[in-house]
């Protein structure tokens, strides 16, 4: 069977009230949703037509990957059951077979060259990340020529500054382990005024 690159969108329905708990906590549901809304947009207006990978977008809840509401047509998966964790890892290895990568929906700076980067770097790496500046990782990306680590994810404190150092310690020994770009996703009102309104005031 080909083995082709699998890029994977995590994501929610853009819709209001839905998602995004902490941030609108912070900023107001109206504001967070609209963030949202173009900030996935954003993301799979940039990577969806590349020829270098085939996008899938996992959605939770898992009824969503069959309705209507999202910004493009593409292949749509259901999440499933669990934490975070559990939820990406069965994102990962459902795949057909080759590397696949994995990022979040609110991530600005994303850019189809760091997807590149990912997927160049699981030439040499068994695991690549996309390390975030809050300790946590805006990427994740296996080489899948074995099956994926029995306790990959376990354990990590997840929305924490441990989240990064809680995976790679959920690695077996030896696991080859490479880095890209270090970029923000925005999780609370300090991120969303300095990722989101600091990149609409440079376009302005």
């Amino acid at each position: 069977m080909t083995r082709r690159n699998h890029l994977i969108v995590v994501a929610r329905p853009p819709r209001l009230g839905r998602g995004k708990r902490r941030l609108a906590a912070e900023i107001g549901a109206l504001a967070a949703w609209r963030f949202y809304r173009q900030a996935l947009a954003t993301v799979l207006r940039r990577l969806a037509r590349d020829p270098r990978w085939v996008l899938w977008l996992a959605v939770t809840p898992d009824r969503a990957a069959g309705q209507r509401g999202w910004p493009i047509r593409t292949r749509r998966v259901g999440q499933g059951t669990g934490d975070l964790g559990r939820r990406m890892k069965r994102a990962l290895g459902g795949c057909p077979p080759g590397p696949a990568v994995l990022v979040g929906s609110d991530i600005p700076g994303i850019r189809a060259g760091h997807i590149a980067d990912a997927f160049r770097s699981l030439g040499r790496h068994d695991v690549v990340f996309g390390p975030a500046g809050d300790g946590g990782y805006w990427l994740v990306g296996v080489r899948r020529t074995a099956a994926l680590p029995a306790r990959m994810f376990d354990g990590v404190r997840w929305s924490t500054r441990h989240a990064l150092c809680d995976t790679l310690a959920s690695l077996p020994p030896g696991t080859k382990v490479g880095a890209v770009a270090t970029l923000e996703d925005v999780d609370d009102a300090d991120a969303y005024r300095r990722v989101w309104k600091g990149a609409s005031r440079e376009k302005a």
